[in-house]
């Protein structure tokens, strides 16, 4: 999203600028890993596009077996070598648990095969960079299914930044708390648990792209009994001095709104701010200009991602213009500069699997 400017624009009148999903080239999918993100990708792509999933791939035979079956899918594979070899797959959509990012990744790129990672690109900076450099060295398409970045409630608040009205930054507010069970992933260590990577690189991400490199980060947080981060607040700012305020937490439930201000104005984004939903904004001198609403559809609108990456694959582009991997690779830099301020670390291991 574009800083503010000052072309002049009838806000009022600002709506989506996407094309029909629908209206996307097809592309053959293979999807790495089997769980709930997995899943509703998957269901989500066969009920609003032409996207088709070829392939999918799990260590655990009988669990790739009934993934298949539950989506009508030819071919089961176990492992990211095999799926990202497969010549029935055009593109790889890696959604393993976190430490497995990069390994799946480097398969599908060696192996020649465009691959959209699920968020977080990596588990750290350093593992975001190596992607990116062997993707770009491949020549093949890559990029970051951080959704919230296709929705068209986003293509709405990049279209009123761009246009000035609320005027220069100065303030990000953004949180994302929600109750995790005691049974979840985010609750094992070996997982990168926590709620930094599961919750937190929204609101991060957020910050990251619209204040650029933070000149000073301040972060406080805890623990919880399996040793993972439960809690964070940050504070970061920029060069020009604007602030972000943010949070994220696994241990209750949360507003989970964002609001970004400036000198003349304000575009709010009622909760879950990261899924479709409302865009609101308001000018100090006029009062409300905009209320964009869409369907509140939830994890159902992840098909925007799949549609805009079949787009850009097949016009010879190796990224994303939603999610460039340079935004990645900046919102996981910060987050390195948030989990260094908490004592956080990730063990890494299993890389690749499914």
């Amino acid at each position: 999203m574009s800083r503010p400017t000052d072309v002049t624009v009838n806000v009022a009148a600002i709506r989506p600028r996407l094309p029909d999903p629908m209206d996307a080239p097809v592309l053959r999918w293979g999807v790495l890993g089997t769980g709930w993100i997995a899943e509703r990708f998957v269901a989500a792509l066969r009920r609003n596009t032409r996207q088709v999933v070829t392939a999918v791939a799990s260590r655990d035979g009988a669990r790739g077996a009934a993934f298949a079956g539950r989506h009508g899918i030819a071919r089961v594979h176990d492992d990211a070598g095999a799926l990202a070899a497969d010549p029935e797959v055009d593109i790889v959509y890696v959604a393993t648990p976190h430490p497995a990012h990069v390994g799946g990744a480097l398969a599908a790129i060696d192996a020649g095969t465009h691959v959209l990672v699920e968020k977080p690109l990596g588990l750290d900076a350093a593992e975001a960079t190596r992607i990116a450099e062997r993707a770009a060295a491949a020549g093949v398409y890559c990029a970051e299914a951080l959704w919230t970045f296709f929705l068209p409630r986003f293509d709405v608040v990049r279209q009123v930044l761009e246009s000035g009205v609320i005027g220069p930054l100065r303030t990000v507010l953004a949180e994302y708390g929600e109750y995790l069970p005691d049974g979840h992933r985010a609750m094992d260590p070996a997982l990168a648990g926590g709620s930094l990577l599961d919750l937190g690189i929204y609101p991060v991400a957020l910050a990251s792209r619209l204040l650029g490199e933070p000149r000073r980060v301040l972060a406080t947080g805890d623990a919880n009994r399996f040793g993972v981060n439960a809690q964070t607040g940050a504070l970061v700012q920029d060069d020009a001095g604007a602030l972000a305020v943010l949070y994220t937490g696994l241990s209750g439930s949360t507003p989970t709104t964002a609001t970004i201000a400036g000198t003349r104005g304000a575009i709010e984004l009622p909760g879950p701010f990261y899924q479709p939903g409302d865009v609101i904004v308001r000018t100090w001198a006029d009062g409300e200009i905009l209320r964009y609403t869409e369907p509140a559809v939830a994890h159902e609108a992840l098909y925007w991602e799949a549609a805009a990456v079949a787009r850009d694959v097949a016009a010879g582009r190796t990224q994303s213009r939603e999610r460039p991997l340079a935004d990645s690779i900046a919102a996981l830099r910060l987050m390195d500069a948030v989990r260094e301020r908490l004592g956080v670390s990730y063990v890494r291991t299993n890389e690749g699997v499914a």
